[in-house]
Parts: structure tokens; sequence; C-alpha cells
């Protein structure tokens, strides 16, 4: 059983690493993380994309309701599970809580990295050691 955080990137699905597609394509729930960014393309098209149903996950899921998956996942031995992130995995505080959360549950965590805007801050110019 592994509980996946998976960055998207930057909001284009082609994006995705091939890495994180394959993680994807292992899971028995896939929940899409949507209220701290924007993806440039509907969460259909996304789906569409990905070969997977998607489970929405607003902010009043991610702050109240991930436990009740957390324990669920927790339970089940088998099924892997993925939490996707426009963006990196750990581009908001939301996302650093999950994963503490399932840490403290004992719950297999990978995290599959990606591109964020703190990567890509380059391209107006700035250099990421002299941003924020």
């Amino acid at each position: 059983m592994v509980f996946y955080i998976i960055g998207l990137g930057l909001g284009d699905p082609e994006d995705i690493s091939v890495k994180a597609l394959k993680a994807i394509k292992s899971c028995k729930e896939v929940y899409l993380e949507y209220y701290t960014s924007v993806m440039s393309t509907s969460n259909n098209d996304l789906a569409h994309f990905l070969g997977v149903k998607l489970i929405e996950a607003d902010r009043d899921f991610c702050e109240v309701e991930i436990d009740e998956l957390l324990k669920r996942v927790a339970k089940d031995k088998e099924g892997s599970y993925a939490f996707l992130v426009v963006g990196d995995a750990f581009c908001a505080t939301t996302h650093s809580d999950l994963y503490l959360r399932a840490v403290k549950l004992d719950i297999s965590v990978q995290v599959i990295h990606n591109a964020s805007i703190i990567s890509a801050v380059g391209c107006c110019g700035l250099q990421v050691y002299r941003f924020g």
C-alpha cells in the first residue's frame, strides 16, 4: 500500500512525469486537489488524459474530510491511492499537512515532485536563490 502525493506541473496535463503517470495508473482511487491552484485544463479533460476517474478534493475535503480518507488508506494493506496537486507536491502548507497526517498514521507515503511557480520564476528574469 502506498499513498502518493503527486505534483502535476504547471497546468498542462502533458507536464506530468512518466513516473507519476505509472503511479496513478496503479491506484485504487485518485484525488485531485483543485483549490490551492488552478489547472489550465478542465478536471474532465485531465481525467480523460490520465485515463482514470478523478475524485475532486475541495478545501473542505482537504482540511476536514481528509482524515476519513487517511483512515481508510491506513486500513487498506493492498490498495494504493494518489493525491494530485497542481505544481509541485509541496506547493502549499495543505500538502505538507497531508503528508504529516499520513506519516502519523503509519501510511507509506511516496512523493513525486514536478515543476512549480518557484522553478518557473526564471521566466520573469528572477533567480530562484534570490526569490522569496
